[in-house]
């Protein structure tokens, strides 16, 4: 049986037993004991005799202000939603801030999008691996002395059951790629905390699976919660692209964020609210939908009958979503007799459609509201969710390549990238120059599946310019000097402007479909290098339609769905207050405005002449400036005034 111990005595233990080279593993994202990780890092900080080597990736830290303005708003709006005592981790801190000390290295293969892009020290700590490599690499070469996690529990005393939580996704894997090569086990500490969530599958474990449990830390640590996202029209257009090529019956993997709200949204609407879905499609693409020869090979327009099973590397709020709503309800079963009949509609005995899982994922992040609805799960609900080992999801080997192909049937691996080719290679992890946005993860795996999988796509969503003003960029080129994606891999593209079917496609061919999805203002830029590169005929010319993709004609197609309450700025909530929704939109018109100097005259007009807005009391109030003491006070009051009424407009 584990030791219990406090924390202090857990630190003790881990200095006694691993020596003075400490090389520690901590789960990515939500799983990290901030407390038990801060007081080693501490500790070795200040021993300039021992050394840390960390390994993780995607560690959570709380947004930071870059202007007197984002502090203001951003000040009381973190403290309400983390809590006043979040521990932050100290190891994270000290690399943003380039004071991390010489005998501590921290390794990490995937970051919070674009957080060590200007960090040198992060950049070069950087690993490159795929998501499902992970556990093999730590064991060939980390030599780990200790693995660190938070968990859940169940029980009281020697009836006391233990879940890794949302996240048995590296940890399960990298103990048996030890064990494999001979290895010794290296310490497994599990910190319980109260609020994670109790989940199944893979991720419950017996008591003797750890060595050291930690209970009782304080302050208690406040579950990382990402605020809820806001939805552009941009984004909308891409999420209800995407959700046509989602086939009733089928297997769903999306990622996180905006653009992963926005499919939901989509096929919300699409079951729900068949009739108007099926018009705004029509008045987004200009045609009518229900003849697209796509859509009738691959995807669907109706309301979800058998509806869907979802397999995914992350399991985050949009299922949540979907399983409420009674779309996510196709269920899998570990009998490859009964898959086989159920893909091809054969009756099966009852009998044996026992248990079963409707969702299946390595690890978990999401909203508070997500949190709650995972602890909160039950009977056939908390049954039909797996967690996993990461090398489960995410591949198809390991000895259940015919059961897991026919159980993710016409899948649909949804994926962001950062920018793509017009011959159909996709940049989603780093910048030419070598520098790291965010990283891999599990996106080639998502897409080489693809190709492996009968009636399997991958769908690459990305929107078609990044900027504004003279920094307006397009984000399809005909030429990058960092791909993710390789273009002998290519599939499907999508942005606010339509959808490209690459797959056995010419490069001819290829060229076309992705200049009919960009922005009008840079086709025909990219047509000339096609063209000067021989791939693309001389006599091309960019269709009339293509004309028509700007923003300015998107907006104006969705506008009658806004207003109709289709598609809500914030789907699916906001975690800010009303105040600060009517606020927010003015710092981001400050923000925009500073950043372009062609801009500044209008910042001018707004501090000269700032106008009057109805609730710029309010707003004042929020950001401490209702009664301004000092000039420079004065002077942020009377831009946020100004920026109130502009950005109305």
């Amino acid at each position: 049986m584990p030791q219990m111990l406090d924390l202090d005595a857990a630190v003790t233990i881990v200095l006694e037993r691993c020596g003075v080279e400490l090389s520690i593993a901590t789960p990515l994202g939500l799983g990290k004991p901030n407390a038990l990780l801060n007081a080693l890092y501490q500790r070795i900080k200040h021993d300039p005799a021992r050394s840390l080597a960390i390994y993780t990736a995607l560690s959570l830290d709380l947004p930071e202000a870059s202007s007197e303005l984002e502090r203001r708003f951003l000040a009381p709006f973190v403290e309400r939603h983390f809590g006043s005592d979040y521990p932050r981790l100290d190891y994270l801190r000290d690399l943003k801030a380039g004071c991390l000390p010489a005998n501590v290295t921290v390794s990490q293969f995937y970051f919070l999008s674009g957080a060590m892009l200007h960090n040198p020290r992060a950049q070069r700590d950087y690993s490159s691996i795929n998501y499902t490599f992970v556990a093999r690499d730590l064991a060939e070469h980390a030599r780990l002395d200790a693995i660190v996690q938070l968990v859940a529990a169940r029980g009281n005393g020697r009836t006391t059951r233990y879940s890794l939580s949302g996240n048995p996704d590296v940890t399960l894997d990298v103990l048996d790629a030890i064990a494999e090569r001979g290895g010794q086990r290296p310490l497994v500490i599990g910190v319980v905390h109260p609020d994670l969530p109790y989940l199944g599958g893979d991720a419950e474990v017996e008591a003797d699976f750890f060595d050291v449990l930690v209970d009782g830390t304080q302050p208690r640590q406040a579950l990382f919660a990402l605020p809820l996202n806001a939805v552009d029209p941009a984004e909308y257009a891409i999420g209800l692209h995407a959700s046509s090529l989602v086939r009733d019956g089928g297997t769903l993997q999306i990622g996180i964020g905006a653009l992963s709200d926005a499919i939901v949204q989509a096929l919300l609407l699409r079951h729900r609210r068949n009739a108007q879905y099926r018009d705004l499609l029509d008045r987004l693409r200009g045609s009518a939908t229900e003849s697209d020869p796509l859509i009738a090979r691959c995807g669907g327009l109706a309301p979800f009958n058998k509806g869907l099973y979802g397999a995914s590397e992350m399991i985050m709020d949009g299922f949540m979503q979907l399983r409420r709503a009674g779309i996510l309800v196709r269920k899998v079963y570990d009998d490859l007799e009964v898959e086989q009949a159920l893909a091809a509609g054969r009756a099966v005995d009852p009998q044996r459609l026992q248990g079963g899982h409707y969702l299946k994922g390595a690890f978990a992040l999401g909203s508070k509201t997500f949190y709650a609805w995972l602890r909160e799960l039950e009977g056939e609900d908390f049954d039909g969710l797996a967690m996993c080992r990461v090398s489960d999801i995410n591949q198809l080997y390991g000895g259940r390549e015919q059961l897991d192909a026919v159980q993710r049937r016409d899948a649909r691996f949804f994926n962001t990238c950062m920018m793509a080719t017009l011959l159909g290679a996709a940049t989603s992890d780093a910048l030419e120059d070598g520098r790291v946005v965010s990283g891999v993860g599990g996106q080639y795996n998502f897409v080489a599946m693809a190709h492996q999988l009968s009636g399997g796509r991958s769908v690459l969503l990305l929107r078609a310019t990044r900027g504004s003003g003279r920094k307006l960029e397009s984000n399809i080129r005909w030429n990058y000097g960092h791909t993710t994606i390789p273009r002998h891999l290519r599939d499907i593209h999508i942005s606010e402007y339509g959808i490209a079917d690459l797959r056995g496609r010419s490069d001819e061919d290829c060229i076309r479909a992705m200049l009919a999805i960009c922005d009008a203002r840079f086709v025909d830029a990219l047509a000339r290098e096609a063209i000067a590169a021989g791939k693309l005929a001389r006599d091309y010319r960019v269709p009339d339609a293509v004309r028509g993709n700007t923003p300015e004609a998107l907006k104006q197609r969705l506008q009658p769905a806004m207003r109709e309450g289709l598609l809500p700025k914030f789907p699916f909530g906001s975690d800010f207050s009303e105040v600060e929704l009517h606020t927010l939109p003015a710092l981001l018109w400050l923000k925009a405005h500073l950043a372009d100097r062609r801009g500044w005259p209008a910042l001018l007009g707004a501090l000269l002449a700032p106008g009057t807005h109805p609730d710029a009391g309010a707003s004042l109030e929020r950001l401490a400036l209702s009664s301004p003491r000092t000039l420079r006070e004065r002077m942020l009051a009377r831009l946020v005034r100004g920026a109130l009424v502009r950005s109305r407009r």
